[in-house]
């Protein structure tokens, strides 16, 4: 609570509860060895350094991950008009669970037909939004291209 009063605003980029709450059990441990110990609290403060360290550094991969992804859906939306399909694949790979993806696995995350599927990714690669892996034909897997290419 001090620490939030000594930022002087009311908004916060990070979340200590959360951080806290990923390290409960280290926070009670530490909580009880304070409260039992001396009243040095050198080993407490540390700790809590530590957290706080923990969740600026998560708020700052959140904030990379949250820019990378408006600035991927700048630019396919600039490039073409996706369709919802195409919408709910690119927000897959985006929120990182997916790093590859075949055009079965296309059809069954999005309900479609294959023939549908190679279509709605043929768009992307067009595009420069998908990269398709080495292996051709039925093996060939996409990948969400990391960095959109420059325009001319």
């Amino acid at each position: 609570m001090a620490l939030a009063r000594s930022e002087d605003t009311g908004f916060r980029f990070y979340s200590m509860s959360t951080q806290i709450e990923a390290q409960k059990k280290q926070y009670y441990e530490m909580l009880e060895r304070t409260q039992k110990g001396t009243m040095d609290v050198t080993n407490w403060l540390s700790w809590f350094l530590t957290c706080l360290d923990n969740a600026i550094t998560g708020a700052q991969a959140s904030l990379v991950r949250i820019l990378e992804k408006s600035s991927t859906w700048e630019w396919v939306n600039g490039a073409l008009q996706v369709n919802d399909r195409q919408k709910l694949v690119l927000n897959t790979f985006l929120d990182g669970n997916n790093s590859e993806l075949s055009t079965s696995k296309y059809a069954k995350l999005t309900k479609c037909s294959l023939d549908t599927a190679l279509r709605d990714i043929k768009q992307l690669v067009d595009v420069g939004v998908l990269e398709s892996g080495p292996s051709g034909g039925r093996s060939t897997v996409y990948r969400l291209r990391s960095v959109p290419p420059a325009r001319h």
